[in-house]
């Protein structure tokens, strides 16, 4: 199989289902936002410490997984036909076990007193990163629900991981020793 086509040379793509597009067209848009989403978390999963932080590699890996499902998702625009491929989705256990983890890895981090700078480890950065792009790729989905009507699991999912890849940042951070960087208004 060749990695080129030719067929997008005009500025359009293929969605799973046949239907094709422009490549400015807000579905691809969305399901491109989260597939930079997924390469952006595995740079930061490759910033963890591979020895120190085996638990949360292993779970970025799982991240990038259901990633990758969310953006078969959104860009199969056919629920029936999404229906008949079999493809997995994003759905509310996958949102609940964000929070899940989110909650367990609270334990290991000082409650917030300030706002947190990106920054601090590189690992942390890299995460801190992942959680702007993942609330771009958010706003992105909450555009298209509003023309194409999206499952509700799919802006939750994207919501609440904004959420745990803050607290996975603050997490690297702590078992690297670096403390969290934080805000400090600049004077007026």
């Amino acid at each position: 199989m060749k990695i080129y086509t030719r067929r997008g040379d005009r500025g359009q793509t293929d969605l799973f289902g046949g239907d094709r597009v422009g490549k400015d067209d807000l579905r691809v848009q969305a399901y491109g936002d989260v597939d930079e989403l997924n390469a952006v978390i595995g740079v930061a999963g490759a910033a963890l410490d591979p020895e120190r932080d085996v638990d949360l590699a292993t779970l970025v890996q799982r991240i990038q997984s259901s990633l990758f499902d969310l953006g078969s998702q959104l860009a199969t625009p056919s629920a029936e036909h999404l229906e008949k491929s079999g493809l997995p989705r994003v759905n509310e256990d996958d949102v609940s076990l964000l929070e899940t983890q989110i909650d367990a890895f609270e334990k290991e981090i000082e409650p917030l007193k300030t706002f947190v700078l990106p920054g601090g480890s590189p690992a942390a950065a890299a995460l801190h990163h992942a959680r702007t792009v993942c609330r771009r790729a958010e706003r992105g989905c909450v555009s298209l629900d509003r023309e194409a009507s999206l499952d509700e699991a799919i802006v939750q999912y994207l919501n609440r991981l904004s959420d745990l890849l803050f607290t996975l940042a603050r997490v690297a951070n702590a078992r690297a020793g670096v403390a969290d960087v934080a805000w400090v208004g600049r004077e007026r």
